[in-house]
């Protein structure tokens, strides 16, 4: 039951996206969504079983393992059946600055982590036996035994705290690297818009405005959001030879999403994929980046024939093919990666992007399917956690918003408003310096997967 007042009040949107993008009756849609919440409620009905185990085994202070057990299901929900890991605990922090820090040791499972054990020792400190104790002595130890684990987790709190604060306002990283200006476009495009033939040219003709209005402003670098262009790139030639051109004039480098298809011999179609391209400052294509994580219900449906009931759905959705390559897109002599729309909320994707020589992390996305709720603003926090994680700045443009420019501790530099056209112009930097989550990874996370079988193992001993 809590899993699913947690995913209700958190996912509630997708009913409205199915049903109005899907073709799908409100009813089918909210039963569709219902069964993704039940799916979703079943990692917090796991870490409840799982703990009621080990509490029957060696009591309650074992419920201390409570976090540990917290993180291993969220790593299983960010993997199983190729994950779903949107608004993991650990994002409840992100605007948290001192706190937030904590991801750049061990990413948003160890600020989860740390979220739950203030949890667990209050649990803890609830539960412990108070009974009729031995007199003098014995009496006090037993309370300073039943406190210790929640005065141990508020000192854990208390320093990281004070470690983060010092860590953000010290900024070291905001005064390296090379510094450039970027410019974020906005479009407030109307999803049903988007679709319509005969406002293709100005749809296009208004992003190219908007572009050369961030050039005047000082932009070096451009960024479009997720398929930002109503037609396919690669197969308008006279629309990208207006795209093309204006980078060549300008002499500044331009990011956009386009979808892309990839023909066989006798020129039929054979992939279609949700891509990004970087059209250089010498108006080449510097580089093609396709998405690897697919939204489920959105460019594909899962277990297509078990949802028969949901047959408007299947046909509305594009059967997008999900890219291979971690691919790297070349600004100048840096090297920056951009992540596609939802793509953003999985820490391991990101951090291969840095691993591979990513200095500057961007990610471009078409929010308009969420309307005025509360979806892109959850969208915008886990984004900006990444930023934490990696030690990077990250620029995010957004059809409808939330766009923006997030520096290397999390702090929004600058940020727009929902369902309004902007033009963004702000600071970032190329960044090669390395956090321990960014060298490392979800170490926290998978020892904690280890350690929960173990806990289990014994405790299955124990009962035995």
């Amino acid at each position: 039951m809590t899993g699913a007042v947690y995913f209700t009040g958190t996912l509630y949107w997708i009913t409205r996206v199915m049903a109005m993008y899907g073709g799908l009756a409100p009813s089918v849609a909210v039963l569709i969504n219902a069964a993704l919440i039940a799916y979703l409620a079943l990692f917090p009905a796991i870490f409840a079983l799982v703990v009621r185990r080990i509490v029957i085994a060696h009591g309650p202070p074992a419920l201390m393992a409570a976090p540990i057990v917290w993180v291993a299901t969220e790593l299983g929900r960010t993997h199983i059946f190729t994950g779903f890991p949107w608004v993991l605990l650990g994002y409840s922090q992100t605007t948290v600055l001192p706190i937030a820090q904590f991801a750049s040791l061990f990413g948003v499972y160890g600020v989860s982590m740390l979220v739950a054990s203030v949890s667990a020792a209050l649990a803890t400190y609830a539960a412990s036996d108070r009974g009729p104790a031995e007199a003098g002595r014995h009496e006090r130890t037993g309370a300073v035994a039943r406190a210790a684990p929640l005065a141990v987790a508020i000192a854990i709190v208390f320093v990281v705290a004070v470690w983060g604060s010092r860590r953000v306002a010290v900024s070291e990283w905001t005064h390296t690297g090379d510094p450039i200006r970027v410019g974020l476009i906005q479009g407030n495009i109307d999803q049903n818009e988007k679709t319509q033939a005969a406002r293709a040219g100005a749809v296009f003709q208004d992003y190219l405005r908007m572009t050369r209005e961030a050039i005047r402003d000082g932009a070096e670098f451009i960024i479009w959001p997720e398929s930002s262009t109503p037609f396919l790139f690669e197969d308008d030639v006279v629309a990208a030879a207006q795209v093309r051109n204006l980078a060549r004039q300008a002499h500044v480098p331009i990011l956009f999403g386009s979808d892309q298809f990839v023909r066989g011999a006798n020129g039929a179609p054979t992939r279609y994929y949700n891509s990004a391209f970087l059209v250089g400052a010498d108006g080449t294509t510097g580089g093609v980046y396709r998405k690897i994580h697919l939204v489920p219900f959105g460019e594909y449906v899962p277990a297509k024939t078990l949802l028969f009931f949901a047959a408007p759905l299947v046909e509305a959705v594009s059967d997008f093919s999900a890219g291979e390559e971690a691919v790297l897109l070349p600004v100048g002599p840096h090297l920056v990666s951009t992540a596609i729309c939802y793509e953003v909320v999985y820490p391991d994707l990101v951090r291969r992007f840095v691993a591979g020589g990513s200095e500057m992390l961007t990610t471009i996305t078409n929010d308009a399917w969420f309307g005025p709720t509360s979806a892109p603003y959850q969208h915008f926090e886990q984004a900006s956690m990444r930023a934490i994680e990696e030690g990077r700045y990250l620029v995010r443009a957004a059809n409808t918003g939330v766009s923006g420019i997030v520096d290397p501790y999390g702090r929004v530099v600058q940020r727009t408003g929902i369902f309004q056209p902007a033009v963004v112009v702000g600071e970032a930097r190329f960044l090669k310096t390395s956090t321990f989550y960014a060298r490392h990874g979800d170490v926290l996370a998978y020892g904690s997967a280890l350690m929960t079988v173990a806990f289990l193992l014994v405790a299955r001993r124990r009962v035995q």
